[in-house]
């Protein structure tokens, strides 16, 4: 049985990813049947890492100044170096992660994600599991970091690395989880069914035009 079936996630992410901290969870979530969207501050592709080394592209669902917060169930933000550095920079992504968590959206964060909720504002007595690089950081923004292979904290989960990713995924999957009621009570889209026209005005049109042909065709005769 599928977990997540229907469960709308944000993936969000710019160039610098750490590769296994993108692929590894977006491969779990398809999985378990959530709709994964890449979204990202441009559109067409972005560059992972494998730590320093450059690895492959993914390409872009969306960019941010098409998709809002609302559109979405669920938020996963991979680490990095590079990536949540650039993210932390955006506006627009600042603004994203400000309404999902302020639409009380479960969030999973890895590694360095962090990085972009403590940008926006979001950490302050909050607990976080992270890089060991940037627990200063949380700590500054008024977080408390925490040293264990993953942390839940209301609707965030996050973990410190790639060391943790499987205790990450099962977090992760365990946290959105929780939002499937909701998804399951959303209204499907109905389609809009296009009625064929009744068959008897077509029967008339054609009679009507048939006759026609043939009174014209009795008045040539009779000329």
């Amino acid at each position: 049985m599928k977990k997540l079936r229907g469960l709308r996630v944000a993936v969000l992410a710019a160039d610098g990813f750490e590769q296994v901290e993108l692929t590894a969870p977006v491969k779990k979530l398809e999985r378990q049947g959530a709709e994964v969207t890449i979204v990202s501050p441009h559109k067409g592709r972005i560059r992972g890492m494998n730590l320093l080394v450059p690895g492959k592209k993914v390409s872009v669902d969306a960019s941010l100044r098409e998709v809002k917060a609302a559109d979405f169930d669920a938020v996963f933000i991979p680490g990095g170096f590079v990536n949540p550095d650039l993210l932390r920079q955006s506006a627009l992504a600042l603004d994203f992660v400000r309404d999902a968590d302020a639409l009380d959206l479960p969030m999973a964060v890895i590694c360095h994600g962090p990085w972009v909720l403590i940008s926006a504002g979001l950490v302050e007595g909050r607990a976080v599991a992270s890089w060991p690089g940037i627990r200063d950081d949380v700590r500054n923004a008024g977080g408390r970091w925490v040293d264990e292979p993953v942390m839940r904290d209301g609707n965030w989960v996050s973990s410190p690395g790639p060391r943790q990713m499987f205790a990450f995924i099962k977090g992760m999957v365990e946290l959105f989880a929780e939002k499937m009621p909701e998804v399951s009570a959303r209204a499907p889209l109905v389609p809009v069914r296009h009625e064929a026209p009744a068959l008897w005005p077509r029967l008339l049109a054609g009679t009507l035009a048939t006759a026609a042909l043939g009174l014209g065709a009795r008045r040539l005769a009779l000329r």
